[in-house]
């Protein structure tokens, strides 16, 4: 019999399971006070395998508790990726008593020597707040002839047409679709020729409407991941395309392409359906790896994590709009502040060391550049293993190096350094968020976010905070831990 240690590298604020593979998140949805995260799961084993929905809740997205399974495979194929919804008008004819969730789902039916796989879209629906599952006996729901890659519905309620949009992945565009029912299908329109990048297959797209921080306008965003090809040093990522949406069509606002996270492990996230609107946030989870090296990581017994929740919003910047995203405030209550930095000065050549210890940590930091031509932080997890932060103002670019963050040799392209533009140098908010094996960097309030994996011995012993060539202040800022 096998033996794991299945609590090395387990994080302490992120989505885990408690054993065996997980990749995207599926089915986000807040309903009856909880919050709920479906996932891709094979419950065999700690690779990509046959693919159920696992399921979690929480009350505060931080901490979750693992339920049972709640979608098996059957003669229609295994389960891929897909969202729900709350019926809560009984569209659907499956709630008469009361409002209940359904899922839509991708069926995948593993092809042939002589024909190829079939993916087609199905619904289960759940009366006891998805503890339990029913497939709908006409499934699937939606197929198509010619199409192979058909696949990772999302679904939400359009009010203004007073019906059910997805969005679908379909090869390298998105297919979408309305129905009154979310049984009965028709095709509205087709987005993506021509505009994004198209270096890996579309997959788990999402269409949602966000303010403009400091206005009352809001647009629509739509998110489409990136699948991994191997002629690309970056692997699976996450592109967004800004515009308007008329209930049928999709139009972006501009042909440039733009990224959700500058890190490697942020793929295949999608929002929260369903969160009260006297909250207002819209709130999103990814998948925290990369399908590069997925199922290499050094965990045993379980693989993969989800990121931080975070909120998003729309930011004018330099004229130009942006997603910005900040962890949810929920993940405040998790940390103890440690030590106040305030008006602190490094001069050229030195640093400033403090010794830190938690199974988490949190890092805010607001940087004044005087004249430095390379600033950053080195966050040592033990004598021997670090993560480098790095700022440089020649090229307004953060870096983040974790070559010798612990261990690194299980895929060649995990020890490459990862880079982000931002806007400026001179002046920097950083907030990073370091767990047992991940550091996520948020810059300027949001504006820009890098996640990457990291496996260290210990989440962090101490940090040095350096300049090079010139001096910098840390204004104001603080360093907190977790208590666990």
């Amino acid at each position: 019999m096998e033996t794991y240690n299945l609590e090395k590298y387990r994080p302490n604020l992120h989505f885990a399971p408690q054993k065996n593979w997980m990749n995207d998140p599926n089915g986000l949805i807040y309903f009856n006070g909880e919050y709920h995260l479906f996932f891709q799961h094979n419950p065999h084993d700690s690779i990509w395998g046959p693919m159920h929905w696992g399921h979690a809740v929480s009350k505060d997205m931080i901490t979750w508790e693992e339920l049972e399974i709640a979608l098996f495979p059957d003669e229609l194929g295994t389960i891929f990726s897909g969202s729900t919804v709350v019926d809560w008008n009984n569209t659907s004819g499956f709630f008469p008593d009361e409002p209940g969730m359904v899922a839509i789902f991708t069926h995948h039916l593993d092809g042939t020597d002589q024909t190829p796989p079939v993916q087609t879209q199905s619904l289960a629906y759940s009366h006891d707040k998805g503890r339990t599952w029913t497939k709908y006996e006409g499934n699937p729901v939606l197929k198509h002839s010619t199409k192979l890659d058909f696949r990772d519905p999302k679904v939400f309620w359009h009010d203004q047409t007073e019906k059910w949009i997805m969005v679908l992945a379909t090869g390298q565009t998105i297919s979408l679709y309305s129905s009154p029912n979310l049984i009965d299908w028709q095709l509205e329109s087709e987005f993506g020729e021509g505009i994004g990048s198209h270096d890996g297959v579309w997959e788990c797209p999402d269409l949602f409407e966000l303010t403009v921080e400091n206005s009352g306008e809001k647009k629509w965003v739509l998110f489409v991941s990136i699948g991994d090809d191997p002629q690309f040093e970056s692997g699976s990522r996450t592109q967004y395309f800004i515009g308007s949406f008329d209930g049928s069509t999709f139009t972006a606002e501009n042909n440039e392409i733009q990224w959700v996270d500058f890190g490697k492990d942020n793929y295949a996230g999608v929002s929260f359906s369903d969160v009260p609107k006297d909250d207002g946030r819209r709130i999103y989870l990814g998948w925290m790896s990369n399908w590069r090296y997925a199922n290499q990581v050094p965990t045993e017994g379980w693989r993969s994590q989800m990121t931080l929740p975070r909120t998003l919003a729309l930011r004018n910047i330099e004229d130009k709009l942006l997603v910005v995203q900040r962890p949810v405030k929920e993940l405040d209550q998790y940390f103890v502040k440690k030590l106040d930095l305030n008006d602190v000065t490094i001069k050229s050549g030195e640093q400033k060391t403090y010794n830190i210890d938690g199974s988490s940590v949190e890092f805010v930091l607001n940087i004044e550049n005087m004249n430095s031509k390379e600033y950053g932080l080195v966050i040592a997890h033990t004598e021997t293993q670090n993560t480098v932060i790095t700022i440089d103002p020649i090229t307004n670019q953060l870096i983040v190096d974790r070559k010798n963050s612990g261990q690194v040799d299980f895929s060649e392209n995990f020890s490459n350094r990862q880079e982000m533009k931002i806007n400026t140098t001179d002046h920097v908010n950083l907030r990073i968020i370091l767990d047992a094996s991940s550091i996520e960097v948020f810059v300027n309030d949001g504006a820009y976010a890098l996640t990457s994996l990291i496996f260290p011995d210990k989440t962090c012993e101490q940090v040095s905070i350096f300049s090079s060539a010139g001096d910098i202040k840390i204004a104001n800022g603080y360093i907190s831990a977790s208590e666990s």
